[in-house]
């Protein structure tokens, strides 16, 4: 407590300066000692050397203790003050108290007096020290603060994407122009009004209301596609919407974030039709050709050679290839511009997987692969498009046939979970590596090694059966290892009974 403590005495009897200078520096104090109060008063105010406690005698020839008080108020209001007085003057030290000492000594004292007095006027300081620095920290912070709050506020105020924050019952507390703008809200202010007064469009309200009624929000964001459009010509937005949490994890309101995708979708639109008149345009050359090249090979325009029947049974695998990526090509654009499904119905999915094993089976018996299904018996119904599911384990079985080992399986297993039904097709073929299992459902991407590397396919089959899966509220995902096979597991949700 007391090492390193600096200490200042003011006494005229050198009796009480060294007795002080003795019992303080042997307790690892640095003691300075002055014989009056003009000495004292030019160490504190001209030499401005500071110190933690000043041990004053009050009577003292010339300036006097109580006028050393006054000179000291204002210039160093940390310093303790632990007047020294005798017996006769024990009223003038409460006086002198009054005037900001903090306490008092009388003479004659004890060296354990004098550590006492002393360590309490140290434990004072320190707290006085512990303060101030809480004081300056606090300052610091509030500077902080209003620094960083005037950061962000200019940062979302001149961001082009909009931005809307909801407290946890759905009452708008901040937004920038740029979210007024993009949603055309005319009536400002809007800050403290229910969301749902304020916007034109209930997809984001209920996003909203999602998003804060969420159970596990720590994970969420949902994202919505708006048309905020009260006046002339059509816009979209995007809105992703996530929960605002606090430390607990408690739902506390929500941030949304909006972004203008019109010309995005624009060009996705012109991208789309212009791939479809191209699709249309080719796929009826590609198959003529390949009807004149099955004439030619039957010997209906006369006869052929063994080598040249051979070049047409190739002529003929690539022209296949051609419409394959024609017609994925026009899949993948029916996605696109969300007419995937056109007909919804409720179907019993095992009866469409038993269909497509049996069209399938050829081609698996080709390469030595065996084919098996377990499918749990009364399984509810799906409400899906027919054609879809059934172009979905096309694709699925289908890979499972080209990526599979000679001589080996492939097993389909349907049962119910949960709310849905779960689709597995599970093959002993070459299996995935883990670097290329985060891109397989990107378009037109192929692993490409050694062993696929013979193997035919337009990329597009596993982004096809995706964007089926997705159409109806599916989700589709992969397990696989490299050189231990694949398993496709597609989850679809069950026409409630």
């Amino acid at each position: 407590m007391l090492k390193d403590a600096k200490i200042l005495v003011i006494d005229d009897e050198a009796v009480i300066r060294d007795g002080c200078f003795r019992i303080l520096v042997r307790d690892g104090c640095r003691v300075k000692t002055v014989e009056n109060g003009e000495a004292g008063l030019k160490l504190i105010t001209a030499e401005k050397e500071t110190f933690d406690v000043l041990l004053l005698d009050l009577m003292m020839p010339g300036i006097s203790g109580m006028e050393v008080l006054d000179a000291l108020r204002g210039v160093d209001d940390n310093l303790i003050v632990v007047v020294i007085t005798g017996y006769a003057t024990v009223e003038l030290a409460v006086e002198a108290m009054k005037k900001g000492a903090y306490d008092f000594i009388a003479k004659p004292f004890t060296p354990d007096q004098l550590r006492i007095v002393v360590k309490r006027a140290m434990e004072r300081r320190i707290l006085q020290r512990e303060a101030e620095n809480l004081r300056k920290e606090k300052e610091k912070s509030l500077k902080d603060i209003a620094y960083e709050k005037s950061r962000v506020s200019t940062i979302i105020n001149f961001m082009v994407d909009g931005v809307l924050v909801t407290d946890r019952e759905s009452l708008i507390v901040l937004h920038n122009p740029a979210a007024t703008r993009l949603l055309e809200i005319e009536s400002l202010p809007i800050i403290n009004k229910p969301l749902s007064q304020c916007i034109n469009d209930n997809n984001l309200a209920d996003a909203v209301d999602a998003a804060l009624n969420a159970e596990e929000s720590m994970y969420l964001e949902i994202s919505r596609e708006i048309s905020p459009c009260k006046g002339e010509g059509v816009f979209f937005l995007r809105a992703d919407v996530a929960p605002v949490l606090d430390e607990e994890g408690r739902v506390m309101g929500s941030v949304t974030v909006l972004h203008d995708i019109t010309q995005e979708k624009e060009l996705n639109r012109m991208k789309s039709d212009f791939l479809t008149m191209v699709s249309h345009e080719l796929r009826a050359p590609i198959s003529a050709i390949q009807q004149q090249l099955s004439v030619i090979q039957e010997g209906m325009a006369g006869s052929i050679t063994a080598k040249q029947k051979n070049m047409l049974i190739r002529a003929k695998e690539r022209t296949k290839g051609i419409l394959d990526l024609i017609n994925d090509l026009l899949n993948v654009s029916k996605i696109d511009s969300g007419i995937v499904v056109q007909h919804k119905e409720l179907i019993e999915l095992e009866d469409v997987i038993e269909r497509t094993c049996q069209l399938m089976e050829p081609e698996a018996e080709a390469k030595g692969i065996k084919l098996s299904m377990e499918i749990n018996k009364s399984l509810p119904l799906i409400k899906a498009d027919k054609g879809n599911m059934e172009e979905l384990f096309i694709n699925l079985i289908g890979n499972a046939v080209k990526y599979n080992l000679k001589d080996g399986s492939i097993n389909i297993r349907v049962l119910r979970e949960g709310e849905s039904l779960r689709v597995d097709v599970s093959d002993t073929g070459i299996g995935i590596s883990e670097k290329d299992i985060p891109r397989i459902f990107d378009r037109f991407y192929r692993v490409k090694d050694n062993q696929t590397r013979m193997i035919v396919g337009t990329g597009l089959g596993l982004p096809i059966a995706k964007g089926i899966v997705e159409a109806h509220h599916g989700s589709i995902q992969t397990n696989s290892k490299e050189g231990k096979g694949t398993t496709v597991t597609v989850f679809l949700p069950c026409e409630k009974e």
